[in-house]
């Protein structure tokens, strides 16, 4: 009997540690992607810009003349638990001998820029080497034999030209994909630029298994692309071995359909409120659900919405000429992706 009592004491113990953990990582419950942005001006911004040597001049609002600097000091607090704070060594540790890709556009580039700036701004001394192959961008640290890649793909399917020049969206192919799969970590995003018609439309033609048509509304074409994403994934991707999140949408304010402001200009505060449904965050949803494989979801879209005062706006790489209520500022709100990220990666 004696043992037996020492035993559920110990398990008891082991337990209640188990339950604190997860209440430390929002797990327990606790959902990461649902609360406010609190003004902290203790521990944020989480590194200074201009001393990450390699940031895109798009994303550097400070180098690029913003005045004010509130937006750098906003923290995300999650209803009923506590965002961890980001520990750059052991982050780089979990990831030892890994590789980590984000596939997907200039927001993926954004999001990348900021885990690279984070883990450089931490340990600055640390050797890097940053080169590109093709569309690849990689980024190592041989210090802890990590690398960080961003892969340029803002379809995920394939677009080919033929001889006559005849720009062809393939919605069955995806020819990208033997890259993804040597990856311990794959972070996909795609939206923006299933947006563009017109003459920054990149296609000519739709081809849709035995079908070839000019277009398409464009959710039904990204949900397409998604469907064929999420079956190569099902088929090709051991999950066991290789963690694969997708990107919830990242909102742009300068669609008259966002709260507030229909501009993200001139704001200096996030948003009281974030009224506006994004479509094409509850498609991904849909489809994220019917996977037979597992990943997960970065539920970034509410969180960011709130964040108009997040974006470059004229201090971007454009000034007033190029005005840009789509891309977010380094250091700021993306780095709150990366903290996300750090907590679902687990390891």
């Amino acid at each position: 009997m004696f043992f037996i009592l020492v035993l559920l004491s110990m398990l008891s113990n082991v337990y209640g540690k188990l339950i604190n953990d997860l209440n430390q990582l929002g797990t327990n419950g606790c959902d990461l992607f649902q609360g406010r942005w609190v003004y902290d001006d203790s521990d944020y911004p989480l590194y200074d810009s201009s001393v990450c040597p390699f940031i895109e001049k798009q994303f550097d609002c400070l180098k690029n003349a913003r005045p004010d600097k509130d937006y750098l000091k906003y923290r995300w607090q999650p209803n009923g638990c506590n965002l961890p704070r980001f520990n750059a060594t052991e982050f780089q540790n979990k990831l030892k001998g890994k590789q980590m890709m984000f596939v997907g556009d200039s927001i993926s580039l954004n999001q990348w820029q900021s885990l690279t700036c984070m883990l450089h701004a931490a340990d600055p001394q640390a050797k890097y080497i940053s080169r590109r192959i093709g569309g690849t961008s990689i980024f190592t640290f041989p210090k802890y034999n990590t690398s960080y890649l961003m892969y340029r793909n803002a379809f995920l399917v394939d677009i080919k030209t033929e001889n006559n020049g005849t720009r062809v969206l393939e919605l069955d192919s995806l020819s990208s994909s033997a890259q993804w799969k040597e990856m311990d970590v794959l972070i996909f995003d795609c939206w923006h630029w299933w947006r563009h018609t017109g003459r920054k439309q990149p296609w000519d033609l739709v081809q849709d298994g035995n079908s070839t048509y000019k277009d398409a509304p464009r959710l039904t074409l990204y949900e397409k692309a998604l469907n064929t994403w999420a079956k190569w994934v099902d088929s090709e991707v051991d999950t066991t071995k290789t963690k694969v999140f997708f990107e919830g949408v990242s909102p742009d304010h300068d669609n008259p359909a966002s709260s507030g402001s229909n501009t993200c200009v001139g704001v200096t505060q996030p948003l009281k409120s974030t009224e506006r449904v994004h479509e094409e965050e509850l498609v991904l949803e849909k489809v994220l659900k019917g996977m037979n494989k597992s990943v997960y979801l970065l539920n970034i879209t509410k969180l960011s919405q709130y964040r108009a005062d997040g974006h470059p706006s004229v201090f971007g790489h454009g000034g007033h000429k190029d005005l840009d209520c789509t891309h977010w500022c380094l250091a700021g709100v993306v780095d709150t992706w990366n903290l996300l990220l750090n907590v679902l990666l687990g390891y």
